[in-house]
């Protein structure tokens, strides 16, 4: 082969091999005869011989190089066009449901596309260690919180006109993506970049595989949880834990080039403006209605503050929120899900723009996570941003605290698991049925018998909730069981079938909510008599305080929130 042919081979655009087969449901590596050719000399074959379709690797084995000449039409398998078993769709409807779900962001979606490419792709991953700052990674049967990190790193060409001259990476966009343990629903909370926090001590893995405490600080800017003085991710995610009460299972951390690159590879996102906004500070020009943009014109269009709302970065979050919540919307679209030479560009252009932490730093548990988001529909996914009010000791205001009066309850929704939004009709019947738990005749107090377990509560939580009970709620049958096997988040009662009067006049004393009730089995007491058995979880806030808090679809007052199957234009 020519100079010029070799050029061409070595051009093919690898999604161009990857051919969806009607008859299996997957996606197959579609070789040429040139591609087959051993280094040996043979005979050479005929052009037109039907190429021979090859199965995707598994995991751990390599890509083989294929070669493929310019003009030579695929044919389709011998005998099978136009077939699509009907037995055989499962297996796409599998491929589309981990792919959406690797949609849930830019930064996930387009990591988790990976499934096409497989170990070829491990060699595109960037990893930092977690220093130990958050759960250990995300599990299949628990909730799940990425932290998402967007930075004002100028890295690349072109960059020039963005951002802080000489920034080392602050955390100049931030959002805490939680995904409930159901995966129903989720919540983005973004985290205002000038929020005042208290940075905690970060121990840091050093380049050289050290370990340094990197001093924390108090009353500054959150942003400066990384990049300030050596501080790396796990320093922002041991921020957010300090300011959140919630514990990230991972992060992920993108610059930039990854957004100008990403959104061009995902064929630009449809984005709205009530009005004219021409920035010079971001570069963006655009006229009023509705635009697709993407790489420079996405970034400014993620980067500009003075064109809408008040001119600051809680209008901008608004901004980036409604971003995202298009970008959901593009992503889980058919036309994305269904084209490979979109999903293997995604996934190409992906896991070399993202950095991620030493718990997610495979494509293997990048599918994994994607898998997990793929259950989660647009509509039940809430955005919001950390409640705030303006710096109360500033004359001229540039940075924001917390709101005390509503930031704790919505901190409090998150760690418990409880949803921002209604979810819809897929769970109607299964709320109905475990708010059927707390309909029916309630048993005199007197009569309620329990075994108290502490679960989770703080220490001593079982033995005062217990003379509460006895003292004030007039359940004298009850005892006090030590400390449960496990912690678990929230607070049960189990009980058997004929306990269940005694089960609804508990849950009526302590504010329990259906889902707490768990039917099962009663156990003996001390005494050799059947009772209920109460943990008490994370959730419990202590002697005589009613559990009950925020119902599904409830937001604190004040707290505003869209979701990402809504349409809005920017202000």
């Amino acid at each position: 082969m020519d100079a010029q042919g070799r050029g061409r081979a070595e051009n093919i655009d690898p999604a161009d091999q990857w051919v969806l087969n009607p008859n299996t449901g997957e996606y197959e590596l579609r070789l040429t005869p040139s591609a087959a050719q051993s280094a040996v000399a043979t005979p050479r074959r005929s052009a037109s011989r039907t190429a021979t379709p090859v199965r995707a690797p598994r995991p751990g084995r390599e890509v083989p190089p294929a070669r493929r000449r310019r003009g030579v039409p695929e044919e389709p398998l011998p005998g099978r066009r136009g077939r699509r078993p009907g037995k055989k769709q499962s297996k796409v409807k599998k491929f589309l449901l981990w792919t959406g779900g690797s949609m849930a962001f830019l930064l996930i979606a387009t990591a988790g596309a990976g499934y096409l490419y497989l170990q070829h792709l491990n060699d595109n991953i960037d990893s930092v260690p977690d220093d130990g700052a958050g759960t250990g990674g995300f599990k299949k049967d628990e909730a799940i919180n990425i932290l998402l990190i967007g930075t004002d790193k100028r890295t690349g060409a072109g960059n020039e006109g963005y951002g802080d001259s000489g920034s080392v990476g602050h955390a100049d966009t931030t959002i805490l993506l939680h995904v409930s343990k159901d995966r129903s629903n989720a919540t983005a909370l973004s985290i205002p970049r000038d929020l005042i926090v208290d940075i905690p001590d970060c121990p840091t893995t050093q380049e050289d595989g050290s370990k340094k405490v990197i001093k924390g600080a108090s009353g500054v800017r959150f942003n400066t949880s990384l990049g300030q003085g050596g501080r790396t991710p796990s320093c922002t995610m041991r921020t957010v834990t300090e300011l959140t009460g919630i514990t990230p299972d991972n992060f992920m951390v993108a610059d930039f080039n990854a957004v100008k690159t990403l959104t061009s590879a995902v064929g630009g996102v449809e984005v709205c403006l009530a009005k004219d906004i021409d920035d010079p500070d971001s570069q963006l020009k655009l006229s009023k209605g509705t635009h697709t943009i993407e790489g420079e014109q996405a970034l400014a269009f993620l980067r500009t503050r003075h064109s809408v709302g008040f001119g600051g970065d809680l209008s901008r979050i608004g901004l980036q929120q409604q971003f995202l919540s298009s970008l959901m919307r593009k992503l889980k679209s058919n036309d994305t899900l269904t084209n490979p030479t979109k999903m293997v560009k995604l996934a190409e252009v992906g896991t070399r723009a993202l950095t991620v932490d030493s718990q997610l730093d495979s494509i293997g548990k990048l599918k994994d996570l994607g898998l997990e988001l793929g259950k989660l529909d647009t509509k039940n996914l809430t955005f919001t941003t950390v409640p705030v009010i303006d710096n109360p000791a500033e004359t001229v205001k540039s940075t924001v605290v917390i709101n005390e009066s509503t930031a704790p309850e919505v901190f409090d929704m998150i760690k418990n698991d409880v949803s921002f939004t209604e979810v819809k009709a897929e769970k109607k019947k299964e709320a109905a049925a475990v708010a059927a738990r707390l309909k029916g005749t309630k048993a005199d107090a007197s009569e309620v018998r329990v075994r108290i377990l502490n679960g989770g509560a703080e220490s001593g939580s079982a033995q005062r909730q217990l003379a509460w009970l006895q003292t004030e709620a007039g359940v004298t049958k009850s005892e006090n069981a030590g400390n449960a096997d496990a912690e678990q988040a929230k607070t049960t009662l189990e009980y058997a079938p004929e306990q269940a009067d005694q089960a609804r006049r508990l849950a009526d004393i302590m504010g329990l909510p259906g889902s707490a009730l768990k039917p099962g089995e009663s156990v003996t007491n001390s005494q050799g008599l059947p009772t209920m058995t109460l943990i008490l979880g994370k959730d419990f806030k202590g002697a005589g305080v009613k559990l009950t808090g925020s119902s599904s679809g409830k937001t604190p007052e004040g707290v505003d929130k869209s979701t990402a199957d809504q349409v809005e234009c920017a202000k």
